[in-house]
């Protein structure tokens, strides 16, 4: 993939402050698929820092932890993810997938600029694309209907058991494989077509554009890109 002209921006800063879950992403939409939200909010864990950085909001086990137990509902329930506590080898397997997403992201954006937290170290499409295979190899699923009360019947692909189940490695690859198959469903989907990187000063966010004329993942980006519009055109004719 050709380098991008803009420069990227700083390396993410480990222990970086983090805002709370309702403000690190943008609200999630209803209308979204659970595979689009999983797929989007873990990109969106790679953010800008408030100070002119980026920061990684799954720099420490304890960082994916808390990610996973905030989207439980999305997650498989043989991985009891409310419960869920990450070690080391998990939060490497989770950081290597979301590399995995984000140059897929970036792939997508073509001939767009990718968003430039990361433009200058994306994966090469081929090892990007290997890594989702793989990870959602290593747990087989099986179609499951439910019949909740008060609503209608829902099937859910579900992990079949298997050996090793309950040990922290059979945990990280029933994550591993539900962010691979979110990551497939988005991307061999129709919103593919909608995504975007968000380019506005500070911003390293990709989104979905919802009307033609969308150049911001949200009204504040926009208003930050014609403050800085502004100013360009002034100090030129100056």
């Amino acid at each position: 993939m050709p380098a991008p002209s803009k420069a990227s921006a700083p390396a993410p800063t480990p222990g970086a402050p983090r805002p709370s879950t309702a403000v690190s992403r943008p609200p999630s939409d209803p209308t979204q698929s659970a595979s689009t939200r999983l797929t989007f909010d873990l990109a969106a864990t790679i953010r800008h820092d408030g100070h002119g950085g980026v920061a990684d909001d799954l720099d420490t086990p304890e960082g994916l932890t808390a990610w996973v137990r905030d989207h439980a509902e999305l997650l498989p329930d043989a991985l009891a993810a409310r419960r869920y506590r990450a070690d080391a080898a998990a939060l490497e397997g989770v950081r290597a997938l979301r590399a995995a997403v984000r140059a897929l992201f970036a792939h997508a954006v073509l001939p767009g600029e990718p968003s430039p937290a990361d433009a200058r170290r994306l994966l090469p499409l081929a090892e990007a694309v290997a890594r989702l295979n793989d990870a959602a190899a290593k747990v087989p699923t099986v179609p499951v209907l439910s019949w909740p009360g008060g609503t209608g019947p829902l099937v859910r692909d579900e992990p079949v058991p298997g050996a090793g189940d309950g040990t922290s490695a059979r945990r990280a690859d029933l994550l591993g494989a539900a962010l691979a198959r979110a990551a497939h469903a988005f991307l061999a989907g129709p919103d593919r077509q909608r995504l975007r990187a968000c380019h506005a000063p500070r911003c390293v966010r990709y989104f979905l554009k919802e009307h033609p004329r969308q150049e911001w993942c949200r009204p504040s980006c926009g208003n930050r890109a014609r403050v800085a519009r502004h100013h360009e055109r002034a100090r030129g004719s100056a």
